[in-house]
């Protein structure tokens, strides 16, 4: 089996299209067809695997014996998930890995504030 069968099933088993997954994971549309004869490289391969939470190893060879969970905990990989999902949040993760812990409650307070105003309960 090839990368580009594991792909495929992979994306069966999860309900989506080849297209869909390639957008998802931010790559051109249809490029994902040429891996039955050539490999992507590990940036997107690092991609694939986060995407469908299996090792780079099964995507590249089919062995599914190096597949434990890759984050510590469900937490960590529900959190890891919606970063990737939502680009803006992303975005808002990237900006606050570096701050002073009150910078971010700051932040923290201020988006709530936000949703409060929201849903109508302004203060």
């Amino acid at each position: 089996m090839s990368l580009l069968d594991r792909v495929k099933e992979l994306c069966k088993n999860a309900g989506i299209s080849q297209g869909k997954m390639e957008k998802e994971i931010g790559i051109s549309n249809g490029a994902s067809s040429k891996w039955r004869n050539s490999s992507p490289s590990l940036e997107i391969l690092n991609k694939l695997s986060t995407y469908f939470g299996v090792s780079v190893d099964y995507l590249m060879n089919g062995n599914e014996e190096n597949t434990e969970a890759y984050y510590l905990n469900d937490k960590t990989r529900e959190v890891a998930q919606a970063i990737f999902d939502n680009k803006e949040l992303g975005l808002l993760f990237d900006a606050a890995k570096d701050a002073q812990s009150e910078d971010l409650k700051t932040v923290h307070d201020m988006l709530l504030a936000l949703k409060r105003k929201e849903r109508g309960n302004i203060d």
